[in-house]
């Protein structure tokens, strides 16, 4: 009889023919900054994860080098908000002092990903400009994205992740960089980014001014075939990562773009996706860590080399004594 219950039968024997890796190099952690916070805060609907002061945050980094998670995703919160997010191109700025004390202490050590995108620095919420009658300007937010981009790339910022789903930012934000000498700067392109419900939480964490959705900009999620369209387009333009988000109701699209994608793909496990698991954890209803490990090891498994994440410093703790 034909058993394939032998290459199950041990730990060791899983391990030996397991087709799938989950290892601290593939992730990255989100971390929020806010500004004026004089002690940390958690994020409602998100818990365990926190709004840092200036202060906190620095030694937060230094327990994700520990653990061998070599990248981080910065955003920031600002005190002030205007109609065209103007902090976020201020080159002293939250976002970039962020960065800057970042760099200066960790070096290359951390892969430093700077948010580029103006929701979190605008009074309406939305991730660029509007026009007059109150639509998102496509052209007149690349300028401002462009302004950003070399503002974030002067203070020591890797790689940018550009979160808008403005048509051409990548392009533009590329060209931009290279004319300032900051050719080494890396995009990390949010090409298939979805119009979720699943993102809820996360505007908790960066106090979210917005009224009304994101439709215009984002892309339907009835849709799969326009996602290889958004890749092929922001490979094109010069994006080194290209990511899916959310991650988890989106599998089938993050193993299309890994089958075409010429760079390497990631992927990003919202908050929403987040705050689900915790709350049936909390509830009693699953078992917390091996949902975790399940639902990381499926992004993997369905493609993506990078997989950003809330839990990406305590599963890095967690892989080398994890036993499946």
């Amino acid at each position: 009889m034909i058993r394939p219950r032998r290459l199950r039968s041990s730990y060791q024997m899983r391990e030996m023919v397991a087709e799938t890796t989950l290892l601290p190099q593939h992730l990255i952690q989100p971390v929020f900054v806010r500004e004026g916070l004089t002690g940390t805060r958690e994020i409602a609907g998100m818990p365990g994860v926190l709004q840092h002061t200036e202060e906190s945050y620095l030694d937060y980094l230094e327990e994700l080098v520990v653990a061998k998670v070599p990248s981080v995703m910065f955003f920031a919160v600002p005190e002030l908000r205007d109609e065209l997010g103007s902090e976020a191109y201020n080159p002293d700025g939250i976002l970039t002092r962020v960065v800057r004390s970042t760099r200066e202490r960790f070096g290359d050590s951390l892969v430093i990903i700077a948010d580029l995108c103006l929701d979190e620095f605008t009074s309406h919420g939305h991730c660029g400009v509007l026009d007059n009658n109150g639509v998102v300007d496509n052209d007149a937010t690349l300028e401002l994205y462009c302004k950003m981009a070399e503002v974030l790339s002067e203070a020591g910022a890797h790689m940018l992740g550009t979160s808008g789903m403005m048509d051409g930012q990548v392009g533009a934000i590329r060209k931009s960089l290279d004319s300032a000498d900051h050719v080494d700067v890396g995009i990390l392109a949010y090409a298939a980014k979805y119009a979720s419900a699943f993102y809820g939480p996360f505007r908790n964490a960066v106090e979210s001014e917005l009224d009304g959705d994101r439709k215009t900009y984002q892309q339907d999620y009835r849709n799969r075939k326009e996602s290889l369209r958004e890749v092929e387009l922001d490979i094109e333009q010069g994006a080194d990562i290209v990511m899916v988000k959310p991650a988890m109701s989106y599998l089938d699209i993050v193993a299309d773009v890994a089958k075409n994608s010429s760079v390497p793909v990631a992927a990003y496990v919202v908050s929403g996706e987040y705050a689900m698991v915790e709350a049936a954890a909390a509830a009693g209803l699953i078992d917390r860590l091996p949902v975790i490990f399940e639902m990381l090891y499926s992004v993997r498994r369905a493609g993506a080399q990078i997989i950003c994440t809330y839990w990406a410093l305590e599963i890095a703790r967690e892989i080398e004594s994890r036993k499946f």
